[in-house]
């Protein structure tokens, strides 16, 4: 169940936020470093999120918690909780069992900072620009 696990992290793109480099390093982090969260933040209209230390969040709860929590939280973007919140359970739990393979690492992200406020860690501006231009219904 774990290689199952560790499948649907990498196609789900769960280490393109959650693993600090990734994205950068072309997939090429080490797997000992994945799922630690990152201190870069999403900022929006929303304010800014950061991407959890998913492997501190899976030591601190158990496998029905994590399952309960995946299928019913609706947190802030940029995290796609309505797809995860449609998962089939035995993938979350898959999901899990892989996280928790790899043991409790690294440090909890910031906590979300209010869109009127200034985040005071790097940032990824994640907000449309020129909407005008954007023609919805008239082909």
């Amino acid at each position: 169940m774990e290689a199952r696990g560790k499948y649907l992290v990498v196609i789900g793109g769960c280490n393109d936020c959650h693993t600090i480099g990734y994205p950068e390093s072309g997939g090429k982090t080490p797997e000992s470093e994945w799922l630690t969260g990152a201190p870069v933040g999403f900022r929006g209209p929303w304010g800014t999120t950061y991407p959890a230390n998913l492997r501190l969040t899976v030591a601190g709860i158990d496998e029905e918690n994590w399952v309960t929590m995946t299928r019913s939280r609706e947190a802030l973007p940029p995290m796609p909780w309505p797809s995860l919140n449609q998962m089939d359970e035995q993938d979350l739990r898959a999901i899990y069992r892989y996280i928790k393979s790899l043991g409790p690492k690294g440090v909890k992200a910031p906590l979300a900072v209010g869109p009127d406020q200034e985040p005071q860690t790097p940032y990824i501006l994640f907000e449309p620009q020129h909407m005008e231009r954007l023609q919805i219904g008239n082909n």
